[in-house]
């Protein structure tokens, strides 16, 4: 399943693109790759394949279905390889515009969210010329033994948000999420942050205890 789950992605990429290009066709390159990447990302289509009923039909063990959180999205990537195999590229293209997209996935609604809560975090707080670090808070393993993160993100320190994942890179987002709920909502925090602004600024350079890779979502 894993070589047609690699053709599926592959196609659902052109795919996507293709759609979201006529879509949104006075739009500028860097909004039509971001609008991209947040229908594709295995987020999305995890939920979509959720949605379609995939969950019912795969067959896991235990210990992988706690540790992939994302597994029926590749489902249906190899769903979507087989059936590019077996029917071509246009039986294909139907399938993720008539029964994907269409029913599944509101292309205004996905073009204004915000995924990459880190990357937005970090924006914010080179903007208003705030320090902020992601800092690992400790490492375990769960009951199967897979690995756990837990960071913290840390304002003039004061730790404004806390996450877990399967990842480092995930734990990040969850923490970054946290912190970006609480600047929007929480009234005293954003007394708080006034106050700091006030203050002899210092340089915004996001820390982290380890080393980042980017991936492709």
């Amino acid at each position: 399943m894993n070589g047609w789950s690699f053709l599926g992605d592959a196609v659902l990429d052109a795919v996507v693109a293709d759609i979201v290009y006529k879509h949104f066709q006075n739009k500028r390159e860097g909004f039509l790759t971001n609008t991209r990447s947040k229908i594709v990302q295995r987020e999305t289509m995890n939920r979509v394949a959720v949605e379609l009923g995939l969950d019912k039909m795969v067959v896991y063990s235990a210990k992988l279905s706690s540790h992939n959180n994302h597994m029926y999205g590749n489902a249906l990537e190899a769903l979507i390889g087989a059936i590019y195999l077996d029917q071509g590229y246009e039986v294909c293209y139907n399938f993720i515009q008539n029964v994907l997209i269409k029913k599944y996935v509101n292309l205004e609604t996905i073009a204004r969210k915000e995924v990459n809560f880190k990357s937005s975090l970090i924006e914010w707080s080179q903007k208003n010329k705030l320090e902020i670090s992601f800092d690992l808070i400790e490492s375990f393993t769960d009951n199967d033994g897979n690995p756990v993160f837990q960071t913290g993100v840390t304002l003039s320190d004061t730790q404004i948000g806390v996450g877990i994942g399967y990842s480092k890179k995930e734990s990040q987002q969850s923490a970054a999420k946290m912190a970006i709920k609480k600047l929007r909502t929480d009234k005293t925090f954003q007394q708080f942050i006034s106050e700091l602004k006030k203050k002899k600024p210092v340089r915004a350079q996001p820390k982290t205890n380890s080393k980042i890779y980017l991936k492709k979502p």
